[in-house]
């Protein structure tokens, strides 16, 4: 049994986990898992640089995750960075911040490195499952990029491209600085024929209709199935492995698309700093759906962050 740390830091969000993990059994033991919403790729579509405000916020979540990796005693860390520190002009300053408070360096990880990530933390608990077939598809919709993986106990293949919540929420549904309350039809059209080319991409290299059981991961998703849901508040435990149907990943998609910063933010399963980009998080993920004609989509709680920690283990 090895005790590990793991952090995951992407466009939208920072998160760790510490976990003892036994390669023997395959099981990891979760000791603390903690997302903090950071924005660390707040303009980076734009000005190709990562904000000093948004720096500053990334650097305030690694103080904290210092501290509860200490507390834990974990004895290995590994922090892997993903697109919005890829993109970055300046990610040099990141890196050093990282190292100063951590003691390591994070590793900027490259799409497909993420993606096999993703596919191992995700499918990991599902392979055993009778009445889940395969291939599998996995799909991490994160806020700068979203990753598909195709593969049975291995990946085959896997693509990462350059859709995700926030920068199509930047893209698409910004004006003079504020996100459209709610959008138009032009813009939500412009976003879906983003998406679209992005997948026109993914499907050149991951045979994306050949998948039996379509998984998605990440806030974007695993949002959709708290409102699926009608939660209360937020519910790992109701979420992970819970299972949404297109027509009601449609429905979902639609009111989030027309409704107001307001009416999204009384959603008491709504995290404070999804509420401007989820509607752009839900379109992707449905069309992603009626793309591959994926009747349901399964939600997994476990994705990149647990892959990662396996890698470390």
């Amino acid at each position: 049994m090895t005790r590990v740390a793991a952090v995951d830091c992407g466009t939208n969000s920072i998160r760790l986990l510490v976990a003892d993990a036994d390669p023997a059994t395959g099981e990891l033991t979760e000791l603390d898992r903690r997302m903090t919403i950071v924005r660390l790729g707040q303009g980076v579509d734009r000005t190709g640089r990562l904000a000093p405000e948004a720096l500053e916020r990334t650097f305030a979540a690694c103080r904290e995750y210092a501290e509860v990796i200490k507390e834990h005693g974990a004895e290995r860390l590994r922090f892997v960075a993903t697109s919005a520190s890829r993109d970055a002009e300046n990610r040099d300053e990141f890196v050093r911040g990282v190292l100063d408070i951590l003691g390591v360096e994070p590793e900027v990880i490259s799409g497909d490195q993420e993606a096999e990530f993703s596919f191992t933390g995700a499918t990991k608990e599902l392979t055993g499952r009778a009445d889940l077939h395969r291939p599998f598809l996995v799909v991490d919709i994160g806020g700068g990029s979203t990753e598909f993986v195709v593969g049975d106990d291995h990946v085959r293949a896997a693509r990462s491209v350059d859709v995700g919540c926030v920068r199509m929420t930047e893209r698409h549904l910004v004006r003079d600085g504020e996100v459209t309350d709610p959008p138009t039809e032009e813009q939500i059209a412009a976003m879906r024929a983003d998406v679209v080319a992005a997948l026109d991409l993914a499907e050149e290299t991951v045979p994306l209709t050949e998948a039996r059981t379509l998984v998605g991961l990440a806030g974007s998703v695993t949002t959709v199935s708290a409102i699926a849901q009608d939660l209360p508040g937020y519910d790992s435990a109701a979420i992970h492995h819970s299972r949404v149907s297109r027509d009601r990943v449609r429905e979902i998609a639609h009111w989030l698309l027309h409704s107001t910063h307001a009416e999204r933010a009384a959603v008491p399963s709504v995290h404070p700093g999804r509420v401007d980009v989820i509607a752009a998080g839900a379109l992707v993920l449905l069309t992603i759906m009626e793309r591959i004609g994926a009747a349901e989509v399964v939600v997994s709680e476990h994705d990149i962050l647990d892959g990662i920690a396996w890698s470390v283990a």
